[in-house]
């Protein structure tokens, strides 16, 4: 997404909301951090001075394909836009950060490589994997049947979706037939998506009254129409809305489900174009990083123990196909 100072105005809003929320108790804050209701202290400046980072494996860097090894840098794509903790602009409005540009570096230092991270919209950075404009695609990607046809995946952390609505909304989503009637704010061309489609499309066949989709891709858009009540909620992933409600005090997190649905896990993973001979020492990379801590202490900075897994596994079963 092309950034702008409207996106960094979602960031600045949390700022100012837990400013005038702190207790006097509190530390002292400063315009590149804040602090959630539930504890975790966020980084949001361009320095990434808390980016924890870790020392090449040499067996590990000797699988890497030896064009990549000779260019020296692991040339990523991605999506920031304004969605802590995942990606977002930083506070001087271009420095990209959040737990998927770290996790992205753990990888690359493991690999001996430096990190170099374009950016683009959801379809975009497709293309960039498809056109070999990128090596890797990290970017809250989930594993699906459809995707694994075309790219490899190596997970390395759950997929949990959530529904956020205002603050006291007085509903909760625990299924399906919750969000009949309703009308829910989603991104075009995600998961989310084809979870809320699927639930709508049940919902009708068995006579309940129709959900009403409405799309936004950027934060700023769909966090406007819910505090404005143009929408009962937003479908998104779980750790923004985690962070979006715990920072401002505006919203709620009302349910929470697996992206793959209700019969699988959904993994998020980092996304290689197919056989490209990437995906084993990135799999190698993940399961070191599991294995000595830093993944651990990544996802503590960004308050996402919750979505950890024990180890990364290539192309486990997905998202389940859409329908013809």
């Amino acid at each position: 997404m092309p950034r702008s100072t409207r996106r960094l105005a979602v960031i600045a809003s949390a700022l100012v909301a837990v400013a005038l929320t702190a207790t006097a108790c509190s530390e002292p804050e400063t315009e590149d951090t804040v602090t959630a209701s539930d504890g975790v202290t966020y980084d949001l400046s361009p320095e990434q001075a808390s980016r924890i980072r870790v020392d090449k494996v040499d067996d590990i860097a000797a699988k890497v394909p030896q064009a990549i090894r000779d260019r020296g840098t692991l040339l990523g794509t991605g999506t920031p836009g304004t969605l802590p903790p995942l990606g977002f602009y930083a506070t001087d409005d271009k420095t990209v950060a959040g737990s998927e540009i770290d996790i992205a570096w753990l990888v690359a230092d493991t690999l001996g490589l430096n990190y170099e991270r374009q950016s683009g919209d959801w379809a975009q950075n497709f293309v960039q994997i498809d056109s070999g404009g990128a090596d890797v695609f990290i970017s809250n990607v989930t594993v699906t049947e459809e995707r694994k046809d075309k790219y490899d995946f190596a997970t390395y952390r759950l997929d949990n979706l959530a529904f956020e609505a205002k603050k006291d909304s007085g509903w909760t989503v625990g299924g399906r037939k919750d969000v009949a009637g309703k009308k829910i704010g989603v991104s075009s061309g995600t998961n989310q998506e084809q979870l809320l489609v699927d639930w709508n499309a049940q919902n009708v066949a068995e006579g309940l009254a129709p959900t009403e989709i409405a799309y936004y891709q950027n934060a700023s858009d769909y966090y406007l129409a819910l505090g404005s009540g143009r929408i009962d909620a937003y479908l998104g992933p779980n750790p923004s809305a985690v962070y979006h409600a715990s920072s401002t005090g505006e919203s709620e997190v009302i349910g929470t489900f697996s992206g793959a649905g209700d019969a699988l896990q959904g993994e998020i993973a980092v996304l290689t174009k197919k056989d490209n001979g990437l995906i084993e020492p990135i799999q190698e990379a993940l399961n070191h990083v599991i294995e000595d801590g830093s993944y651990e202490k990544v996802l503590e900075k960004w308050g996402l123990q919750s979505e950890a897994v024990t180890e990364s596994v290539i192309n486990p079963p997905g998202l389940p196909r859409k329908a013809p």
